[in-house]
């Protein structure tokens, strides 16, 4: 006994050490950064809400269709039918169609929030897809620029190499001026070929 109250005792001391100045060790966990937070019990149900948008934008796309719209109308004109022409002890719904507009009322509760989700969700994906087209942009016009400058390189460039047609304006002066000074200089032996020169 006498070992475990000294035991807890030292403990508490090294506990004290270890704390900042100020601080008790009641209001003080030590926390462990190199361990996952244990998970927090949660009273609410968990719901994954990707799921439940895409499931949303089925729905979504489904009431946009005509298919929906005429099937909505077969539903409504039968109930009409029904509860109008049916005995009396068959009818669930008299004149008025209170039944009938509860559940109108309802669907058309339901159906605005989810495709306002959908919506939302369809908004974010072109948003992102705008930010993608804008760095696509930017990318492509920062690579017409780079490319825009090297062909003025080049073009700078080839304007100091020798071209063909200026080479052979060069040969075409030098031989008007050898032409030149033959008749300036003639030959003293007009028939002597320069074979020696070759």
């Amino acid at each position: 006994m006498g070992s475990g109250g000294e035991l807890g005792s030292t403990e508490r001391g090294e506990a004290r050490e270890r704390m900042p100045a100020g601080a008790s060790a009641a209001s003080r966990t030590r926390v462990r950064l190199d361990l996952p937070r244990p998970p927090r019990r949660v009273l609410l149900p968990e719901y994954d809400p990707e799921a439940f948008g895409r499931l949303s934008e089925k729905i979504a796309r489904f009431i946009g269709t005509g298919r929906f719209l005429v099937w909505m109308t077969v539903t409504i004109i039968a109930w009409v039918v029904w509860n109008v022409s049916a005995p009396q002890d068959l009818r669930f719904d008299e004149f008025p169609f209170i039944f009938l507009t509860l559940a109108l009322s309802l669907q058309a509760s339901y159906a605005a929030p989810l495709i306002l989700l959908a919506q939302n969700r369809q908004d974010d994906r072109d948003r992102v897809n705008l930010e993608q087209d804008r760095k696509q942009n930017e990318r492509s016009i920062a690579d017409t620029e780079y490319l825009t400058r090297e062909i003025a390189a080049l073009r700078m460039g080839l304007g100091e190499v020798a071209t063909r047609d200026w080479i052979r304006s060069e040969f075409e002066d030098l031989i008007k001026e050898l032409e030149e000074r033959r008749s300036v200089f003639p030959s003293e032996r007009r028939g002597h070929r320069d074979e020696g020169d070759r």
